[in-house]
């Protein structure tokens, strides 16, 4: 399965893994995610499902009391949602016209089962994007703000567990990782790199436009 990689600069710089398949994953920023245009877009959740800080909250401004009503009946169905787990919204007034809501770990130095989960919600997001036939989705780093979870260790789970669910998809044709800082961005490209370097699977082709 061979992979083309294209870069532009910063400040929107643009990382596309190409699949041999027409499938594809993308990497982008500094964005602010509530203005992306796929299908659906990720929120970093909190179990309670209520809105909270950081992605969670601007993505609940963003979107309007649509958003928050629908958790609200989710809650009262199923309860708290587990870390791992994901659950779809409408997207209220944004672009996306859908939210799917997973919980992220919380960082407790690694050895925890955290990366499982962090792997698991990027799994169960892109499942539950097919699910419902969505043809794009846009995730934020998930668990790497208040969570705690070191952006270098996150980064490449994030990108192989995607790249492992996009593989299997029947409907969901692109991921995007819409990254917010500068950081976080040559964060993803560093482990977006490694995982090309390191399977024959891939083959990494870098241009500027």
């Amino acid at each position: 399965m061979d992979v083309d990689i294209l870069t532009t600069t910063v400040p929107t710089f643009t990382m596309r893994l190409q699949f041999d398949h027409g499938k594809a994953i993308e990497i982008s920023g500094p964005a602010d995610i509530t203005d992306e245009t796929t299908d659906a877009i990720v929120n970093a959740a909190n179990s309670s499902l209520l809105g909270g800080g950081g992605v969670d909250g601007a993505i609940h401004r963003a979107g309007g009391p649509a958003i928050l009503a629908e958790c609200r009946e989710i809650v009262s169905k199923i309860g708290r949602l587990p870390a791992g787990k994901a659950v779809i919204t409408t997207g209220g007034r944004m672009a996306a016209k859908h939210v799917i809501h997973t919980v992220g770990p919380i960082y407790h130095g690694g050895n925890h089962g955290e990366a499982e989960t962090l792997a698991s919600c990027h799994r169960e997001s892109i499942r539950l994007a097919d699910e419902h036939s969505l043809r794009s989705l846009a995730f934020p780093a998930i668990s790497t703000g208040a969570y705690g979870y070191p952006v270098s260790e996150a980064a490449p789970i994030a990108i192989s567990s995607a790249a492992e669910a996009l593989g299997s998809a029947k409907h969901v044709s692109k991921c995007r990782f819409v990254l917010f800082d500068v950081a976080t961005l040559r964060a993803y490209e560093r482990a977006a790199e490694k995982l090309s370097t390191a399977t024959s699977l891939f083959k990494m082709e870098k241009a500027n436009s």
